[in-house]
């Protein structure tokens, strides 16, 4: 093809500039070049969607200009050039005089919009009989925005029939794109045999439009489309690049609900009979996708179809080699021996001249690190060199994937290159990157107080509101992940709401700070910042400011003198809601200034939590009349109301930062707690250890979808199946689920809470607890059947009928496994941990894993078993590593802390060998662990 500069020196009257794209070469020159210069963006799209060719479009002035590559094979001789010009003879200066109307200040709809479309539509079908063939194009166009209705249609329909026979090719094309785009199924069954002609077409142009064509009437009438299989098989040979493109598309659109014929054309197209870059891009796609519905052979390891990706590699075309190299990078469970082709391809693409292909590289090198960071380490040094590109999204998809991969001992240069880049970048940007940081610190703990300061600084720098809330997320998230990291965390916190312009930012910051601040060493160098934002913040802020001040007297007993005298100042603030507030605390907590501990039930009453669900206090107290007895709390319901089925299918994002709930061990079950607490069944049963995530009991998209989750007792196992009926006729009572426990000896059933309704689209939860021996880790397997009675609904009115009929439904088996039992606690510097806990309960022996497939496999396996927290980044797994050391950390139940040293080596025929070292509180939680291993 040949290369275009773009001019600039031509200007209309009102002086601005007439920009087009010209060759370099004498235009004259060039036989296949079209160029359109001032096309408005309708009349581009239409151009582009009729002319199936390459095309360059510049923006010029709120207009376009356009040069349109035609295939070579379509210009046969200067006769016949004119043809494919649907503007020739128009004069662009009195199109451009014409279209000076639409930017009036004073617009004239009646001179803009000359006729109603209907009246419109009658008088261009007067326009076939014109034998001019630029207006004959418009035509088609008019007609095809218009989508005449079923009645008007009629009028057009012979014409078009008519042009679709026509000898100019030009004509057969546009009329088969208008003809389906405004038939029915009862004209398309008349005009079926000349499409299955113009799929096979000799002409590109025809052939491609007859393929596109059938792409659309597959979503309206299948049943014919599916027919011409036969000629679009034949069209996937073609030796035009569009139509070869399409005929595979549509050929797998027919296909695509067969999985065996879906796999026999992969097949058979991965030979090398694709030609086109564009149908090989598709038949990557079509072959990845083959993949994740095939299983790896267990026998040899192989992926099937992975050689043909992995020679796609080697392609001429650039967008070729790219899509294979994100089809390998995106395959399930995909290993480094898989992916270091891919890796080297894309590595490449890092140092190219070509934006979009740096780009493309460095989004995929970024999805990878996630999941492969080891992986992508060899791109680190071309990765650097990014950071200065002129780019913004290329250097901002570096810098994360740089934090996603760099080691320990590259954080401070790291963050050296990024203090220069950060002041360059729009916000959306610098959130990605602040969160980057953060997933950095929590991997190198040792480092925050690099990362932590890092973060303080741009606090400080100007910037939005979602930019500084990330960067107070980051801070409070590794406050909570990192115990040593509280103290220089909340105090650079204090230090932003001294001049933080974000009410809803100081506020939490505030919230926050009462609940860790006096936990520190020195809570009362906190209160300073605190009572600034009494005398000089807005009331929202003052009212959190005098909760703040309240828990730190409430909490610290040696500030109770001070705290009282700031709360009584408060008294004369000239809002209501901060009296208010300063009157309760003072009067709850102590008015006298005596230091005294404060009553466990007074701190319980003013910052404990409610212990009932927020929605149903409020419905309560909308619902309450005002009269002689006052509101009785007790009477609120204690039943937490399950999220809507239509909620519950989104994907939720998991909240961090001040959003977050508290840290700690027992912060993830708190809502499993309350609710177990309010049932009485339940209530005696002690403290909750722990809630497992759910397991689903069903298959997406059944008539009734059944979770469980596994809530961990000392002495006891409650299972809490989340039930929901997706069928809207049905109405569920009596809603139970029978438990087989056979195979679960040392589990004895106590108790059953049945669900009494199950209505469409409002899930409910039924219980079955069981009796295990006391501080034993015992497993085992359930089977399960739902049962209920089922009502027939009546969608008219929404009424069930009296009488039902008892029905079940089995669901599948899970269990109760040894990871069950521990819960995921880390610490921030696993040296010191392991040595505080001494030698007098280590437990160490050596095991043999067997054959495995690699030693990352073995890794993974081992620390699923355990169910514990991996420290310090050791989950990571060097690509052929023969040796490798992870640490693991935990509470066992009972509440006892566990750490885990383990060491593994692999030999040449791929047999793994570990070392296990346990350390714990007890020796008895040592013996456990190995146990669990050994069995």
């Amino acid at each position: 093809m040949a290369q275009y500069v773009k001019k600039d020196d031509d200007r209309d009257e009102e002086g601005k500039s007439l920009s087009f794209l010209v060759p370099f070469s004498d235009l004259s020159e060039s036989e296949n070049l079209i160029v359109y210069d001032r096309v408005s963006s309708v009349l581009l799209r239409d151009l582009l969607f009729h002319f199936r060719s390459t095309y360059i479009v510049v923006n010029v002035d709120s207009f376009y200009a356009l040069a349109i590559v035609m295939p070579v094979d379509l210009v046969v001789s200067d006769d016949c050039k004119a043809e494919y010009s649907p503007f020739s003879g128009i004069e662009k200066g009195a199109v451009l005089q014409e279209a000076r109307v639409f930017n009036d200040p004073q617009l004239d709809s009646r001179r803009c919009s000359q006729t109603e479309a209907t009246e419109v539509f009658f008088s261009v079908t007067k326009l076939f009989q014109a034998r001019d063939i630029g207006l004959r194009r418009m035509v088609y166009l008019i007609i095809k925005e218009l989508s005449p209705s079923a009645d008007e249609v009629i009028i057009v329909t012979s014409s078009l029939m008519k042009d679709m026979n026509s000898k100019t090719d030009v004509y057969r094309a546009n009329a088969i794109r208008v003809l389906c785009r405004i038939t029915d199924g009862t004209l398309l069954t008349q005009i079926e045999r000349y499409l299955k002609q113009a799929i096979v077409d000799k002409n590109p142009v025809v052939a491609s439009a007859a393929l596109v064509s059938g792409i659309h009437l597959l979503q309206t009438n299948p049943e014919i489309v599916k027919r011409w299989s036969n000629e679009v098989q034949e069209a996937v040979q073609s030796r035009a690049a569009l139509v070869q493109f399409h005929a595979l598309a549509l050929l797998q659109q027919i296909r695509q609900n067969d999985r065996l014929a879906v796999s026999k054309l992969v097949t058979s197209l991965t030979k090398g009979t694709v030609r086109s870059p564009l149908a090989q891009c598709l038949l990557i796609r079509y072959t990845s996708q083959v993949i994740r519905e095939s299983s790896m052979n267990s026998q040899t390891g192989d992926r099937p179809f992975y050689d043909y990706l992995e020679s796609c590699l080697r392609h001429k075309s650039e967008m070729v080699i790219f899509e294979a190299a994100r089809a390998i990078t995106e395959l399930n469970g995909v290993t480094s021996r898989e992916l270091t082709p891919a890796i080297t391809v894309l590595q490449l693409f890092l140092s190219s001249s070509k934006p979009v292909l740096r780009f493309a590289a460095v989004r995929t090198l970024n999805k990878v690190a996630m999941t492969h960071p080891m992986a992508v380490t060899t791109c680190n040094i071309d990765m650097e060199s990014l950071i200065s590109d002129q780019n913004r999204s290329i250097a901002t998809l570096a810098i994360t994937t740089l934090l996603k991969t760099g080691n320990e001992s590259g954080v401070d240069r790291l963050m050296k290159q990024i203090t220069n880049f950060m002041s360059d970048i729009a916000d959306e940007f610098k959130i990605v990157v602040v969160d980057a940081i953060r997933s950095l610190c929590l991997k190198f703990p040792l480092k925050f107080r690099t990362l932590m300061g890092f973060l303080s600084n741009i606090l400080r720098e100007e910037g939005g509101f979602e930019y500084k809330k990330a960067i107070v997320d980051s801070i409070v998230t590794i406050i909570r992940e990192i115990p040593d990291a509280k103290e220089s965390g909340l105090l650079h916190l204090c230090e932003f709401i001294e001049d933080c312009e974000f009410t809803y930012l100081s506020t939490q910051i505030l919230h926050f700070l009462g609940i860790e601040g006096p936990k520190t060493s020195d809570p009362s160098k906190y209160i300073r910042y605190i009572y600034n934002r009494v005398i000089l913040e807005n009331a929202t802020v003052r009212a959190s400011a005098v909760s703040t001040l309240a828990k730190f007297g409430a909490m610290v007993d040696s500030l109770k003198p001070r705290i009282f005298v700031l709360l009584r100042r408060c008294l004369y603030d000239n809002d209501d809601e901060v009296r208010d507030r300063a009157t309760l605390y003072l009067n709850t907590i102590g008015g006298d200034g005596s230091v005294v501990e404060t009553d466990k039930d007074v701190k319980e009453f003013l910052f404990g939590s409610l212990g009932l669900p927020l929605v149903n206090l409020e419905t309560s107290l909308k619902n309450y009349e005002p009269s002689e007895e006052p509101f009785d709390i007790s009477s609120v319901s204690r039943e937490v109301k399950s999220q809507p089925f239509a909620e519950k299918k989104a994907a939720a994002k998991k909240p961090t930062g001040l959003g977050a709930p508290l840290a700690g061990p027992t912060s993830a079950v708190d809502t499993y707690d309350k609710l177990l607490l309010s049932i009485p069944e339940f209530s005696t049963f002690g403290q909750l250890f722990k809630s497992s995530a759910p397991v689903e009991l069903t298959e997406a998209e059944t008539e009734y979808a059944v979770n469980v989750v596994k809530h961990i007792f000392d002495k006891h196992v409650v299972f809490q199946y989340n039930c929901t009926n997706t069928i809207p006729e049905q109405l569920l009572e009596d809603v139970t689920i029978v438990v087989d426990a056979s195979e679960a000896e040392e589990f004895e059933e106590l108790a059953t809470k049945p669900l009494k309704s199950l209505p469409y689209d409002t899930p409910g939860q039924t219980f079955v607890a069981f009796e295990k021996p006391e501080g034993v880790p015992a497993v085992g397997k359930f089977t399960n059947v739902l049962r209920f009675i089922v009502k027939e609904v009546d969608p008219s009115t929404g009424e069930a009928e009296e009488d039902g009929v008892e029905d079940e439904y089995q669901l599948e088996e899970f269990e109760v496994v040894a990871a069950d039992y521990m819960l995921k606690v880390g610490v921030s510097n696993f040296r010191n941990a392991w040595e505080s806990l001494g030698p007098d309960f280590e437990r160490v022996d050596e095991y043999g894993l067997g054959p495995r497939e690699s030693l990352k496999e073995a890794v993974t396996t081992v620390i699923n078993l355990l169910g514990m927290q991996p420290c310090e980044g050791t989950e990571v797994v060097a690509a052929n590593s023969r040796s490798h050391t992870c640490l693991l950390s935990g509470v066992y139940i009972g509440n006892m802390k566990v750490l885990v040293r383990l060491s593994f080596g692999v030999d040449s025929a791929k047999e793994v060998a570990m070392k296990l070292a346990v350390r714990s509180e007890d020796e008895a939680v040592s013996d456990a662990i190995h146990e669990l291993v050994a069995n």
